[in-house]
């Protein structure tokens, strides 16, 4: 079986694919100080409960945006798994698609790794949106080649700006109005964090399509994605796993390319 392991800069993605289907999926909080007995102790715990084993994993994939992780999670395969993990960025772990930037090694792996899902699962010309930290846009052209895109704050962290700048203003959580104009604090929080977060989307997906010229098919993923996917048309799909896809696409390729 194949542990895929996603590293974003507030939470990381645990999950088990056994050839067929996913087996498992946890998620914890990002902690570059974690080490790989702590990962271990508490991964461990999870397998247990889907009835999965140490031995039950034969490779392990690693995409990390935190550098700091990246020692102990090393250490997490080798010294529990026996496995040498793939690393997205090492130079002999292989995408498969083309970047076309100008500096192609400072793409974040995780956008990477979302373009590389997206093409396989819908083709054609694509946006992808990850609503993550960051909220992030990503062109991928009909043949699979990252274009670029656009990276916005994200919608947690305006939130914890606006409560920290604003000393009247509480912390709030993400939720969709019925309107937008709110009639006390609270609703119109949520109001202008949510319907600015749609108007930011459809305007940015507007714009992206304009200026590539062609028709896009948008996905969005992430936590988040759902929400955002019922409350506008310029998003097509909602996939919130797509990055899993993307890391046991290029695990795929990779042993293929070594059989």
């Amino acid at each position: 079986m194949l542990l895929t392991i996603d590293v974003g800069n507030t939470n990381t993605v645990f999950a088990v694919h056994d050839g067929t289907d996913w087996r498992g999926q946890w998620r914890a909080s990002t902690d570059g100080r974690r080490t790989a007995d702590e990962y271990a102790v508490w991964l461990l715990q999870l397998f247990a409960l889907k009835e999965l084993t140490v031995p039950d994993i034969d490779a392990v994939i690693i995409s990390s945006v935190v550098p700091q992780t990246k020692f102990s999670l090393r250490q997490l395969c080798r010294d529990y798994f026996g496995s040498e993990p793939m690393m997205i960025g090492d130079p002999d772990v292989r995408l498969g698609l083309r970047i076309d930037m100008d500096r192609p090694r400072e793409v974040g792996a995780d956008r990477l790794v979302n373009a590389i899902a997206a093409h396989k699962i819908y083709g054609g010309d694509l946006i992808v949106i990850d609503f993550g930290t960051a909220t992030t846009f990503d062109v991928v052209g009909a043949d699979g080649s990252y274009q670029g895109g656009v990276i916005a704050p994200g919608i947690n962290l305006s939130l914890e700006a606006l409560h920290r700048a604003a000393a009247k203003l509480p912390r709030i959580a993400v939720e969709r109005t019925q309107t937008v104009i709110g009639k006390d604090t609270v609703p119109a929080m949520q109001a202008g964090v949510f319907w600015g977060y749609v108007g930011l989307i459809e305007g940015l997906v507007r714009r992206i399509v304009d200026e590539y010229g062609k028709p896009m098919t948008v996905i969005a993923t992430g936590g988040l994605a759902p929400i955002f996917f019922n409350a506008t048309d310029a998003i097509q799909h909602a996939d919130p796993d797509i990055t899993l896809v993307g890391l046991l696409e290029i695990h795929r390729l990779n042993i293929q390319e070594k059989a």
